[in-house]
């Protein structure tokens, strides 16, 4: 399905959040740039964090409201995906690097992956189908707030 313009934004936002998902997990190979000692991904992690995620965070939360009551599905996996941004927000604050580093970054690229998959799979396509198309067009004033 293609994705509505007024969602493309939040999805773009998305690549570069599966990247820092990726970086993080214990399996994960190197990449070109990044680092790759558990100190400098805890360090990158939380940059990306402050400068990118709670951004995005808000922003999703933000169109909550205006498509919340369209669908009960959509209902329910909007409260779904607002707790998980509050998981993310708690992990990313524990990060403690006296404690089992590699283990606590496994556990954020874990949970980071599975909640972006789960809104670029599942909550975006069923927002264009339940969503009208005026009701979608409102959504891309998110964007142009500051």
């Amino acid at each position: 399905m293609k994705r509505h313009e007024a969602l493309i934004p939040l999805s773009r936002d998305h690549h570069g959040t599966l990247i820092l998902a990726r970086l993080l997990r214990s399996d994960s190979p190197p990449f070109k740039g990044l680092p790759l000692d558990a100190e400098g991904k805890a360090e990158y992690a939380m940059k990306y964090y402050r400068e990118e995620l709670l951004d995005h965070f808000e922003k999703e939360e933000k169109m909550i409201p205006m498509i919340k009551g369209i669908n009960a599905t959509l209902d329910s996996l909007l409260t779904c995906m607002k707790a998980e941004h509050q998981e993310l927000h708690s992990l990313f604050n524990s990060i403690n690097i006296d404690q089992d580093l590699p283990t606590q970054l496994d556990v954020i690229g874990r949970a980071l992956e599975s909640h972006v998959r789960k809104e670029d799979r599942v909550i975006f396509p069923l927002i264009q189908e339940c969503c009208p198309d005026e009701g979608l067009n409102k959504l891309a004033d998110i964007y142009t707030e500051k």
